[in-house]
């Protein structure tokens, strides 16, 4: 079971950041900004883009773990306090490649996968 719950999160991984990213791929690099909305009340609504599109990239992943928690009745708190700190790690990578242009998409995607991994040890050696 706890294969399928890694390989779950592994593909809600890829669902999330291509497929359903959508218009939140440009609207969280800065550059579209300064192109398309230059000016100042518009500098950093990156930020919100970026946020909003790791929230949804964390709450994702860890669906196969909420059906775990929630069908085993385990406390949620852990959960919880995961998602929120998948959120800002993943918001800061995406940042990094988008913005900082320090990282390509491949190192991008094994950032990623780490977070999964991560995330999937530390939640089930508790």
């Amino acid at each position: 079971m706890k294969t399928i719950i890694l390989f779950s999160m592994f593909f809600l991984h890829i669902v999330d950041d291509y497929y359903l990213q959508g218009i939140l791929a440009k609207f969280k690099q800065k550059s579209w900004w300064k192109e398309n909305a230059p000016k100042e009340l518009y500098k950093h609504d990156f930020v919100i883009a970026l946020m909003e599109h790791a929230f949804s990239w964390s709450f994702m992943v860890h669906i196969p773990i909420m059906i775990y928690t929630l069908y085993f009745n385990l406390p949620s708190t852990f959960l919880c306090v995961s998602i929120l700190l998948n959120l800002v790690i993943h918001a800061l990578i995406d940042h990094i490649k988008a913005n900082k242009l320090k990282i390509n998409l491949t190192t991008d995607q094994m950032l990623h996968f780490i977070q999964i991994i991560v995330t999937f040890f530390v939640y089930f050696s508790l």
